[in-house]
């Protein structure tokens, strides 16, 4: 490989893209259990029937950590809010964004929004309150 492509994570790259264009999904087996890409077999019941379905276009904070001190990897964007939000089926976690990280609160309303860390310039899930 040379230094001038890339590195794509398969199947989570994808999914960033979807997102980014507003088409955000998760994958639904035959009996319902919900997950996120990349997947091949549904970590519930095994079942490698995998459709994508729509994910819903706001979602609730269920917990959440504010990081004052973080990974290098991190470090410009702090402080900032990370949260596991609730989307029905699913919950997926990311970096609440476009607020100050203490008015993010349990039961905040967000948006999935495709985010660039500010310290790696790569992009992470990120979630803006509505």
């Amino acid at each position: 490989m040379s230094d001038d492509q890339p590195v794509t994570d398969a199947g989570f790259d994808e999914w960033l893209d979807a997102a980014e264009d507003g088409d955000a999904y998760y994958l639904e087996c035959p009996n319902e259990h919900g997950s996120l890409p990349p997947r091949r077999v549904c970590p519930d019941c095994g079942s490698t029937e995998l459709d994508e379905i729509a994910l819903p276009d706001t979602g609730e904070v269920r917990t959440f950590t504010i990081t004052h001190v973080p990974t290098p990897a991190f470090e410009e964007d702090a402080p900032y809010a990370t949260a596991i939000v609730d989307f029905g089926p699913v919950r997926v976690t990311g970096q609440i964004v476009g607020v100050d990280p203490d008015a993010v609160e349990t039961g905040l309303t967000v948006e999935p929004e495709i985010a660039v860390s500010e310290t790696t310039d790569e992009r992470v899930i990120g979630f803006r309150p509505v």
